[in-house]
């Protein structure tokens, strides 16, 4: 069986419509696929396990594998009974899809009994982003990937916001609806948070953060400069039900040197980055935080594990882990000094081992190599299929 997990439960539907055609590709007979969306009125008598039990075991095959995708499966009261007594009675491949506010992943497990598969899915990457584009016509067939970029930064990848040719002042709606869909329904009323405005101040503070290390520690007294009070202990907690809603992103710090990890300073970066322009604007100095942004997503997207990078005391944007491979990773928006670029590359060069080792920018650079380092535009790398 198959979850999946979708920050809007649009990207998880859209997931498992693609399966859904798939297997239509590969000669599945239509009779052996049965698909419920439970947001459409045509299955909203469909409310409880026992119905949606007795409904889909009339229509199970009684010939070969029957596949089954149910979406935005949590509107379904008790929907892990059905799923369950699918799995133990019938020859069933299951695809459940949700939204991720409404059906915590760190839940899933209490749910269901045997196997299965759970599936994050990101917002578009850079890739499927310009797909959209082309597919819905707007734009050529012919683009500027370098410049595309900018728009991909500035609007994010909510599938709904590139269906046309949507404006910031246009798609934020859009994004602030998905936010507060996930933060006030969901996190505040099933945690029954009271302090309404201190999670709201301790959002905003970590989407005015992105790329910066802080500590609980910092938040509080970030609050009580506000006269504020919220203790470590909360505001961990705070933070907490952040990611287990995948609006953040907890970064750890790594020794390289000592090859450990440390506990204190972390990072966070956001699941998309609209949603710090949609809540806080646009800002031209938030630009290179929110490249470092683009980039953590990618790298967590192609299955990397990715913490900070710690040498002596300087830092290393990303160190990129996949069972094998290793990539060490500085992301600059430019390159205009002599100081700087020495401090980029330097920081790479003095780790000691062979591991590929990039140096990411989006400004104009003569070649693509530097002692082993490899220089590239933030567009080419997130396009390419070499790491």
């Amino acid at each position: 069986m198959r979850i999946v997990v979708g920050m809007s439960g649009a990207t998880g539907s859209i997931y498992g419509i693609r399966l859904l055609e798939e297997l239509k590709k590969q000669g599945i007979p239509e009779a052996r696929i049965l698909h419920y969306n439970f947001d459409s009125m045509q299955h909203e008598d469909v409310k409880t396990a026992k119905l949606l039990y007795e409904e889909v075991k009339s229509l199970i095959s009684p010939k070969g594998k029957t596949y089954l995708f149910l979406d935005e499966i949590q509107e379904v009261e008790s929907w892990e009974k059905a799923v369950n007594s699918f799995i133990t009675d019938f020859d069933v491949d299951i695809y459940v899809t949700g939204s991720n506010s409404r059906m915590m992943s760190s839940e899933i497990s209490t749910y269901l009994t045997g196997r299965y598969i759970s599936f994050h899915i990101f917002p578009l990457s850079f890739s499927e982003y310009l797909s959209f584009r082309k597919a819905y016509n707007v734009v050529e067939l012919t683009y500027n990937t370098h410049s595309e970029l900018s728009r991909y930064l500035r609007l994010g990848g909510f599938p709904a916001i590139h269906l046309q040719e949507y404006t910031p002042d246009e798609a934020y709606p859009i994004v602030k609806d998905i936010y507060n869909s996930t933060i006030f329904t969901d996190i505040v009323k099933r945690n029954q948070i009271r302090k309404i405005d201190l999670l709201e101040r301790i959002v905003k503070f970590a989407f005015d953060n992105v790329g910066r290390t802080f500590s609980a520690a910092s938040i509080s007294k970030y609050l009580k400069s506000e006269n504020r009070t919220l203790d470590n202990e909360t505001v961990y907690n705070y933070l907490g039900k952040l990611e287990s809603a995948f609006i953040l992103h907890r970064c750890s710090r790594y020794d390289i040197q000592g090859k450990e990890f440390l506990k204190t300073q972390e990072k966070f970066y956001l699941s998309d980055p609209a949603f710090r322009y949609s809540i806080l604007g646009y800002t031209p100095d938030s630009v290179a935080a929110m490249l470092e942004n683009l980039i953590y997503l990618e790298l967590l997207r192609r299955g990397y594990n990715v913490c900070i990078g710690k040498i002596g005391n300087a830092e290393i944007d990303f160190v990129a882990t996949r069972q094998e491979n290793k990539l060490y990773i500085q992301v600059a928006q430019q390159i205009e000094q002599e100081e700087t670029e020495q401090r980029e590359y330097g920081r790479l060069l003095s780790i000691p081992d062979n591991y590929p080792k990039y140096v990411l920018r989006t400004d104009e650079f003569a070649g693509g190599n530097y002692l082993g380092i490899k220089t590239m535009h933030i567009a080419d790398f997130l396009l390419s299929s070499e790491y």
